[in-house]
């Protein structure tokens, strides 16, 4: 008797057969009869081998739940739970973004507060939260030095951004489709912006400067004061790229520096993963002088009630449909508010101690420093393959490559273009010493492996379900099978 099957369980399994098929009960109607499938052309697999699979692909994956995860300027650190646990409250969930604002107090007072705490860290006089990610916010600083530009009647002779050679990829990009010529200046022996061609470069036809600080090297440039100044003179505008705020925050604001416009990657910085696609934020802060000129919606607060505020004239208007991407908005607020003032500094400077860590710990026979020797660096820092290594055919994507087999992370590699063989790497400040001193360990003995082997290195990776492919050939669409029925051809 106790394994008779429960009275219920019959009537559901009855509604359950009825909707068998569904599918092909549902009339799709407006749609021409040709393009409507009769079914579903897919394999036909029990629930547990399905399950099974998906399982086994989460296992063949990495991330940072896992280990150690060391994109040089990609912040890929560890996020506390607390965060994620906190966007998933259906209080959150259920929002619309079109629902009247007297119906979300809540969630507006967050983003106001939050904006709030970006100008204090920054040292900025505003902050719009619309900007999507880091290059969004990139092109919505380069649309606002090009509307301040517009507004003096100079948009016909200035229409030079001068951008580091050093620089992310993304600036040149955002600064050209905001319709600047770009001008490249080189770094010194240094690492750092040169100051000689800097001087040589300004003038009339300059708009502004886009500069990361820290730069891309992990240094940070020491003459920061003197190259806004020799920008602010010729009347250009400065912008801050925060990529690589993680290393200062707490420390020094950008906008005690002298920049007209500061963008921030908080999905870098402040508690989302960065990577995969999405979903990131990138706000976009401003001086006084250019606070204008930000996109709209602004959140104000009259003392009663927060709101969207629309009119401002000079503002460059509308640069996505909604206001920003709310959940990692959210996590950052929150991340904010647990670490505080002094929770921040001590981020910065966790971040600044493991990458001057692992770096001292790198085999300096195989790995060279190319830039600034000997100069501590700050997040994170660039080596490049060393002579000893290149002589036998060794480069930085084979040292990738080997990295995986011992299940860590590869850093970036060939990035930035000036350095040759680069890897770029960045411990982050989530990391514990035990797994900087790990990493540094597992770098060396593949160097030294591939130095006496360089066969070996150069066939990495053995351990995993795919060895080393022909990437070239794996992103043609004539090769790629994104569909279980191209297998069967194979």
């Amino acid at each position: 008797m106790m394994f008779r099957q429960a009275r219920w369980i019959e009537p559901l399994l009855n509604e359950l057969s009825k909707e068998d098929n569904v599918l092909e009960k549902v009339k799709l109607e407006g749609l021409p009869e040709e393009m409507v499938r009769e079914k579903i052309d897919i394999p036909n697999l029990t629930e547990t081998r399905i399950v099974r699979h998906f399982m086994r692909l989460s296992q063949m994956n990495f991330g940072v739940d896992f280990g150690i995860y060391p994109l040089g300027s990609c912040t890929m650190k560890y996020n506390p739970k607390v965060c994620e646990r906190i966007v998933s409250t259906p209080k959150l969930k259920m929002l619309h973004p079109l629902q009247p604002q007297e119906t979300c107090q809540g969630i507006l007072q967050i983003l106001y507060e939050l904006a709030q705490c970006l100008v204090e860290i920054t040292g900025a006089y505003r902050a719009s939260l619309v900007p999507a990610a880091g290059a969004h916010g990139e092109f919505v600083g380069t649309l606002m030095i090009r509307a301040a530009i517009k507004d003096k009647g100079e948009l016909d002779t200035r229409k030079e951004m001068i951008i580091p050679d050093s620089a992310h990829g993304t600036n040149p990009a955002s600064a050209a489709m905001a319709g600047f010529r770009i001008v490249k200046v080189p770094s010194n022996s240094e690492g750092l912006v040169d100051i000689e061609a800097l001087k040589n470069v300004v003038g009339k036809k300059t708009a502004g400067i886009m500069l990361t600080v820290p730069n891309t090297l992990g240094l940070f440039e020491k003459n920061i004061l003197e190259i806004v100044n020799i920008v602010k003179e010729v009347g250009g505008y400065t912008y801050y790229d925060g990529a690589n705020l993680n290393a200062l925050m707490g420390k020094v604001r950008p906008g005690d520096m002298g920049f007209d416009i500061i963008h921030l990657n908080l999905h870098k910085t402040f508690a989302t993963p960065h990577g995969g696609g999405g979903p990131g934020s990138g706000p976009v802060c401003a001086s006084k002088e250019v606070e204008e000129y930000l996109p709209v919606p602004l959140i104000e607060f009259d003392g009663r009630k927060y709101y969207l505020e629309y009119d401002r004239p000079k503002s460059i208007g509308f640069v996505r449909g909604f206001y920003g991407n709310i959940s990692v908005l959210v996590k950052a607020y929150a991340y904010i508010r647990l670490l505080g003032a002094k929770g921040l500094r001590n981020a910065s400077e966790r971040a600044v101690l493991n990458s001057n860590y692992l770096l001292s710990l790198l085999d300096k026979r195989f790995y060279e420093v190319p830039y600034g020797t000997g100069v501590p660096r700050k997040h994170e820092f660039v080596v490049s393959v060393g002579e000893a290594l290149r002589e036998k055919g060794v480069s930085a994507k084979d040292i990738g490559k080997a990295l995986i087999d011992y299940g860590v992370h590869a850093p970036t590699i060939y990035f930035p273009l000036i350095v040759q063989e680069a890897l770029m790497i960045e411990p982050t400040e989530t990391e514990e010493f035990e797994e900087v001193e790990e990493y540094a360990r597992i770098l060396n003995e593949i160097a030294y492996r591939a130095y006496n082997e360089p066969e070996w290195v150069k066939g990495a990776p053995y351990n995993t379900s795919v060895g080393r492919i022909d990437e070239a050939k794996a992103s043609h669409p004539r090769t790629m099978r994104l569909n279980w029925r191209n297998l069967e051809k194979v």
